[in-house]
């Protein structure tokens, strides 16, 4: 039997800026998105909200229908939740682009999302405009976006030119979703592997991120020494990358829904980071694995005042019971474990907040969620055996953008979404993660298609087939290549320089930090898939070795 959560509650079932901006309140002047190297620099709620509302009728005036996408190529910066809001409040697409990706991967994004407007930040304009010179995308469709105003760079306008003014757009009214509309129209398109292949839209409805708000915040309050009603003033740090499902949930809309102020940071640097937490008192962050490891072993930590920081939520990618306690005991905090998914809008388990949990878990079901475990014979699985899990809840995603077969694939036969991950769970509905199921590889909580670099690695003129996993070196994994060279190639070609090659191409999160192998043959199936396995087993006996290689030379 599926393992439904212990906790049930109401969710709005509305879009999302009825959500956060009921008629019948009215909207807080408090600053809750401030600039952390510029505190002058802010948004209010109410200011947020006249500068949604003139965002969404200008891209209404620009013509934009009902589930347009819109583009965002940005950095973090306080406009990014005005985007977010304006765009999805119209109800267009709010689809981010990574800011560190380069011309080809901007290229893909353009051409999948079939996007009819693109903002991008001053920056990353001359990137962005080779993509769209390979796309044949309209100049005059391209805005420069940032949290001031631009002069037009190479005839591209700031995308303050085509806005209304604020008389014009205050009696400007964004349509109120029903219950079935909510479900059914999508808010934001995330790129995630998915399980398998390459990089796929996932399409988040108003209704998930309404739903994963309202069941993040719930187990955030959960066996807390206070009532929801009367939490604690919190201050957050917003340095999760906007463009991705993580930051969007907890720096906008949490954000929002509980009147925390979270200051953003442009781009995550560590030093800026810890002296963000100092200088701003910060109190709780959400953050991956790889945050904590630097919390933990970095020399420069303990120079920092981190003393106003309470609670860190970890989430994105596995993380070891050891790190987590060694972070909580250094740190005097509780460390919150949470799981999820693009795929799952954010999260779907959660450490209650107030537990100080030691033991590594990711805790119980979200409400209103349902789990199963399901083993490789396709069987659910009790307490105290290993299984997939496959989740239903409000906060699951529609399918993939343009991809019935993807979708499909995804979801099984009762509607519940197969994620890859493995997990046990004890008798009291508590679950650990234990291994995964799924292709992709997690880089400091983002992820990585095998696929994807496979299929770039076969347009180097020396390659012949290539197969890519993860190097899994202490807390960190690392994509590795392991190559076939052409035979008239074997003599002319390193393994270095094919590494070179693949950095120029991508993001830096997607280089082969792992390095690259070469091999006579790269390990297949009879008809023809690579033996993922195979390649797991070869890349953990290539860590142990690297491991003893290290160990001897600190000897």
């Amino acid at each position: 039997m599926p393992s439904e959560s212990p906790f049930k509650i109401d969710i709005p079932a509305t879009d999302l800026l009825s959500y956060l901006f009921p008629p019948s309140q009215p909207a807080s002047d408090k600053p809750i998105w401030i600039d952390a190297d510029d505190t002058t620099n802010s948004l209010s709620p109410r200011q947020l909200l006249q500068w949604a509302q003139r965002l969404g009728l200008g891209l209404q005036k620009l013509g934009l229908q009902k589930q347009d996408v819109v583009m965002v190529y940005s950095q973090n910066h306080i406009f990014m939740p005005v985007a977010y809001m304006g765009i999805s409040g119209c109800g267009c697409i709010f689809s981010g682009c990574n800011p560190a990706y380069g011309v080809e991967e901007v290229v893909f994004q353009i051409q999948n999302t079939d996007c009819k407007v693109i903002l991008v930040e001053p920056a990353l304009l001359s990137t962005l405009m080779n993509a769209a010179s390979k796309t044949n995308f309209p100049k005059e469709r391209i805005f420069l976006f940032s949290d001031s105003k631009n002069t037009p760079i190479d005839e591209v306008q700031d995308f303050r030119s085509f806005l209304p003014s604020e008389k014009e757009a205050e009696s400007w009214t964004w349509h109120t979703l029903s219950a079935d509309e909510s479900r059914t129209t999508v808010t934001a398109l995330n790129y995630s592997s998915g399980t398998t292949g390459l990089p796929k839209g996932v399409m988040i409805s108003h209704q998930n991120v309404i739903a994963n708000v309202e069941q993040s915040i719930y187990m955030r309050d959960l066996e807390q020494p206070y009532s929801p009603q009367n939490r604690p003033q919190e201050r957050w740090l917003g340095f999760l990358p906007l463009y991705h499902a993580y930051g969007q949930l907890w720096s906008i809309v949490a954000a929002a829904r509980t009147g925390s102020p979270c200051y953003f940071m442009r781009s995550f640097n560590y030093l800026k980071f810890l002296e963000n937490i100092q200088k701003h008192r910060i109190t709780h962050i959400q953050t991956a694995p790889p945050v904590l490891v630097m919390l933990a072993k970095r020399p420069e930590t303990p120079s920092y005042d981190l003393s106003s920081l309470q609670n860190i939520l970890c989430g994105a990618a596995p993380l070891s019971k050891e790190l987590q306690n060694e972070v909580s005991a250094k740190c005097g905090l509780k460390v919150v474990q949470t799981w999820g998914m693009t795929e799952v809008t954010c999260s779907c388990l959660h450490v209650p907040g107030g537990r100080d949990d030691r033991s590594g878990s990711v805790g119980y079901i979200d409400p209103n969620a349902t789990i199963k475990l399901i083993d490789d014979a396709g069987n659910e699985v009790g307490p105290g055996e290993r299984g997939e899990i496959h989740v239903k809840g409000p906060n699951v995603c529609l399918g993939y953008w343009g991809n019935e077969e993807a979708t499909k694939e995804t979801f099984d036969s009762e509607g519940f979404l197969k994620t890859g991950d493995v997990a046990v769970r004890d008798e009291e509905g508590w679950h650990w993660i234990v291994d995964r199921k799924k292709e992709l590889i997690k880089v400091k909580g983002f992820q990585v298609a095998p696929a994807e670099l496979e299929a770039l690695l076969l347009e180097h003129e020396h390659v012949a087939d290539a197969a890519v996993c993860a190097l899994q070196l202490e807390h960190e994994e690392h994509p590795r290549a392991y190559v076939s060279l052409k035979s008239q190639h074997k003599d002319s070609s390193s393994e270095s320089s094919i590494e070179s090659w693949v950095s120029e191409r991508v993001a830096k999160h997607k280089q082969l930090t792992g390095g690259v192998v070469f091999i006579e043959e790269v390990p297949k199936s009879p008809s023809g898939k690579i033996q993922r396995k195979v390649l797991r087993d070869w890349a953990k006996k290539d860590a142990e070795g690297w491991k003893k290689r290290r160990e001897g030379a600190k000897l």
